[in-house]
């Protein structure tokens, strides 16, 4: 074979090697108990659901859980639903994602004391801008006088 003919063949040879690698990736495993599934206790469920619709998905990172089709968020939703079922309160299912994946995971903001500044950052703009809105007033009142 030509150098011409290897230099092309050998990428397109990765190329249908990496293809046929994204086709098989395909997880085996069946899905959680109780991803797709509800709680026979609509109080239950409900608790569920308002827990899943705060916490974020590590695989889509732009959706809750509850919106989520990727598979993690699927054994996120079993595992919220099977804590509820044993009788956890939804804020300690929060605490332990929390613990697990950081502060990140939840939409729900903490009053963390590291997060004071970035709380009051905009408190503090809005008095610079307000006492730089009056000097600025006092100073063209004084040039019309």
């Amino acid at each position: 074979m030509s150098a011409l003919r290897i230099s092309v063949l050998v990428p397109v040879l990765g190329g249908l090697l990496m293809l046929s690698g994204i086709a098989v990736a395909q997880s085996a495993l069946p899905p959680a108990p109780y991803a797709n599934t509800q709680l026979a206790d609509p109080a239950m469920e409900a608790k569920a659901a308002a827990l899943m619709e705060t916490v974020r998905c590590l695989t889509c990172q732009g959706q809750s859980i509850a919106d989520s089709n990727a598979s993690m968020a699927s054994d996120m939703r079993s595992e919220i639903r099977e804590r509820i079922l044993r009788g956890e309160d939804p804020e300690h299912i929060r605490a332990w994602l929390i613990e697990r994946y950081g502060d990140w995971i939840s939409y729900k903001p903490t009053a963390a004391p590291i997060l004071w500044p970035l709380w009051a950052a905009p408190l503090l703009l809005l008095g610079a801008g307000a006492y730089l809105a009056t000097g600025r007033l006092k100073k063209r009142r004084k040039g019309q006088s």
